[in-house]
């Protein structure tokens, strides 16, 4: 008897798209940064970031930080604050699709993403772009929301189908994205002063294709007779993905023995001190190939199309087709994998040693949060998966609004190389405690 598999459901490819879309316009950004904060060192007609520098002045001297630096402390907080806008602004979104459906929640979101676009182009001075950043981090629940419409409409063979369209988007969004962002700045560079204006509004008018394609074909996918009703109820549920005891400790996971809550506590804690000091040193790259190899914004966009691209093969080629027995295994080798990486980026002062650690961290990065994510959806009832996997979530963008500010203030108070020699020797304790934690794969059959 021949065994009919189920076909993605056609709103799977409209969030494809739409996802596409954003994760082009958000990541346009990412190689202008420290060639954004240098031109408003200069530029700032308001004063902001020289009485910014003023304020941490006495413990530069003390420290010994060069005034160079105070771009990358400043970055910091920048990235941190925008993740730490995301790890609250998500749930919120998240509880209020509940009540009201997805597609309104989904619009506020993304007018809200456009019109930070729109403060990032005539962002003149930098309280300007800081309020754009800010804009733009609360009304990122796009992503979330996303992936619980995808379960709305998805069955259980289908689900994790859907969730790699959501995958595939995010490895296209930073190949190609970064890479138009420096384009871009480069083109506009030589005709303005203000040369971010000419990315920024080619990302607004990206967001805006998306806001029109979205609301054009999207139809909503929580009926409103599967919809919460009682308000207490969502305030409880997006509580606990705030509530930073109840993420480690997974309260609003219910149903699994003991043993099994310290497997998904362990793996939880695992995954957040990786995500904690993978991103801090993700997120210092650009300033430290900025500062220590002249990096133009074009070099920066061409770094991360090939860091993008190497993801992209390892995940389609070899990732993705490994057996579930092996997940393990796979994400132990790649922990593995982080720690030279990030020595060989951290003393790197030859091109080659720099580019043997990004493809360490390319082949590493690809390994890692595939492979956790996926011993993740292993725990809880197929009711408690999505609270499971919202849990993660909210811990990664927990760690990534921590990570970037202590890596920031690392790179700015001791260099580059001891952050990352540091950061390197932190990373062995994932590495380990994943070796040596054991894991069942409960769900599993052939």
């Amino acid at each position: 008897m021949s065994i009919i598999k189920e076909k993605v459901h056609k709103t799977v490819y409209i969030i494809f798209i739409s996802l596409l879309l954003d994760l082009l316009a958000f990541t346009m950004i990412l190689p202008l940064f420290p060639s954004l904060l240098d031109h408003y060192k200069v530029n700032d007609n308001i004063g902001l970031y020289k009485w910014l520098s003023s304020q941490i002045y006495g413990f530069q001297v003390l420290v010994g930080a060069p005034e160079k630096y105070n771009s990358v402390l400043l970055g910091g907080f920048l990235g941190s604050l925008f993740s730490f806008l995301q790890f609250l602004a998500a749930p919120i979104f998240g509880g209020m699709s509940d009540i009201i459906g997805r597609k309104k929640v989904m619009f506020i979101c993304l007018v809200g993403i456009s019109l930070s676009y729109v403060l990032w182009a005539l962002s003149s001075n930098l309280m300007m772009f800081i309020l754009a950043r800010f804009l733009g981090g609360i009304s990122k629940g796009n992503v979330s929301l996303s992936m619980a419409i995808i379960t709305d409409v998805s069955s259980i063979e289908t689900r994790g189908k859907g969730m790699a369209f959501v995958g595939i988007a995010f490895s296209l969004g930073f190949i190609i994205g970064p890479l138009i962002g420096a384009a871009f700045a480069v083109w506009a560079k030589k005709r303005t002063g203000e040369w971010f204006v000419i990315p920024a509004i080619f990302a607004f008018l990206l967001s805006l294709i998306d806001l029109i394609f979205f609301m054009t074909f999207f139809k909503e996918t929580l009926p409103k007779e599967k919809r919460i009703k009682d308000v207490k109820v969502t305030l409880t549920n997006s509580g606990a993905l705030i509530n930073v005891k109840d993420l480690f400790r997974f309260t609003a996971v219910t149903g699994i023995n003991s043993s099994k809550r310290k497997e998904l506590t362990t793996l939880g804690l695992i995954y957040f001190v990786y995500l904690l000091i993978y991103s801090g040193l993700e997120f210092t790259l650009t300033f430290l190939t900025h500062h220590v190899f002249n990096y133009t914004a074009m070099q920066q966009g061409w770094m991360f199309f090939v860091i993008g691209i190497t993801m992209a093969v390892i995940q389609g080629i070899y990732v993705r087709k490994i057996h579930p027995q092996k997940t393990k295994s796979i994400a132990v080798k790649g922990l593995w994998l982080t720690v030279p990486a990030f020595i060989c980026v951290g003393i790197a002062f030859e091109y080659f040693v720099l580019y043997f650690g990004l493809l360490l961290f390319s082949i590493s990065t690809a390994m890692v949060v595939p492979s956790i994510m996926t011993m993740a959806s292993e725990h809880g009832s197929e009711q408690q998966k999505g609270i499971v996997m919202g849990i993660f979530r909210s811990l990664g963008a927990l760690a990534r609004a921590v990570g970037p500010i202590f890596a920031s203030i690392a790179f700015w108070s001791v260099g580059s190389k001891i952050t990352y020699l540091t950061g390197s020797v932190l990373l062995l304790w994932p590495a380990i405690t994943l070796g040596r934690m054991k894991y069942v794969i409960s769900s599993y059959q052939r």
